[in-house]
């Protein structure tokens, strides 16, 4: 759970800084606070209920912690999410290092981790239920952006003519994206963690069953060997996890030098009911974070494709593409 600093933090550039971060971090609620976000980007109401105090006190706690630099604030429509700060600048390391000095053992921490799995826990639970529920009508959902054959010709183009030895579909839904990639792929694997989404996947997927297997797996601990894949796709799926970046770090893992992940979801937008009545926890990606972990994952800059939508009250997908050196 928590960070050993690779190297002792630097020194900040004045002495404003430091007194500010340390009058920041030298706190215990917001060394709590810091611990936990560790684990990932969290809402301020999950951080309130791990914390196991009132939503407007651990704001106050983490307006310091964001004047101080030692996390970043992003708000998303009615949400606001906190992060540490990217890896590698002066903030991160000042606030490795004072986590580093703390008893990962100590009761209070391990309440606090725990209160965070049930967090956690409860959400996928709700999420995966949306997903048996809805499994049947997937396409009508589906069609709350972009046709579909606009799309899929845009991920073949990002894509590449392949052939691909191997390719990976994380969070394998209906068996879409290995029917698209059907004739540039030697064999495909994907996985779930909806049993109702493989068992259509695998009706769907049945003439293709020569190339073509399925099976259930977590986006944060993937059934496949790492380094053998040639192409890894997450289509349409980031936007339910909790820790997307996680998911890429674990699917760009999968890849061997050379390989391609190609990640499709949507632009930033205001559509709050797709959050409320649909499970999805963040409200699209923007360009800048997508880069930030495809980078932090061992990936180059992904090339990406916009395609706007046709009317207002549609939705931009994005398609992202980094590849393994």
């Amino acid at each position: 759970m928590f960070i050993s600093p690779t190297q002792p933090a630097p020194e900040l550039r004045d002495a404003d800084r430091v007194v500010s971060a340390l009058r920041a971090a030298g706190e215990q609620t917001r060394l709590r606070a810091l611990a936990l976000l560790t684990e990932g980007e969290l809402a301020v109401g999950e951080l309130a209920q791990a914390l196991a105090q009132s939503q407007p006190r651990v704001s106050r706690h983490l307006k310091l912690l964001t004047e101080a630099g030692l996390v970043e604030r992003a708000p998303e429509g009615a949400w606001v999410f906190y992060r540490l700060p990217r890896a590698h600048t002066t903030e991160r390391q000042f606030a490795e290092a004072a986590l580093a000095m703390l008893d990962p053992s100590d009761p209070v921490l391990a309440r606090d981790a725990e209160r965070l799995n049930e967090i956690r826990a409860a959400r996928d639970e709700a999420a995966a239920s949306y997903f048996e529920r809805n499994a049947a009508d997937w396409e009508r959902v589906r069609a709350l952006h972009l046709p579909e054959a606009d799309i899929d010709s845009a991920i073949l183009s990002a894509a590449g003519k392949g052939p691909f030895e191997l390719m990976v579909d994380v969070g394998v839904g209906q068996g879409r994206m290995i029917q698209l990639f059907a004739d540039r792929v030697r064999r495909a694997e994907g996985f779930d963690t909806s049993r109702q989404m493989l068992a259509i996947a695998r009706a769907s997927l049945d003439d293709l069953r020569a190339k073509a297997a399925v099976r259930f797996g977590d986006a944060y601990a993937p059934p496949i060997n790492a380094g053998t894949a040639d192409l890894v796709t997450i289509h349409q799926v980031l936007h339910f996890l909790s820790d997307p970046a996680r998911a890429i770090a674990e699917a760009a893992r999968l890849l061997r030098s050379g390989g391609k992940l190609l990640i499709v979801d949507f632009a930033p937008h205001a559509l709050e009911f797709l959050r409320e009545k649909h499970a999805h926890r963040r409200l699209g990606f923007s360009d800048a974070e997508i880069a930030e972990w495809c980078e932090g994952a061992g990936l180059s800059r992904p090339k990406i494709a916009t395609l706007a939508p046709q009317k207002r009250d549609a939705l931009t997908v994005k398609i992202w593409a980094g590849v393994k050196p």
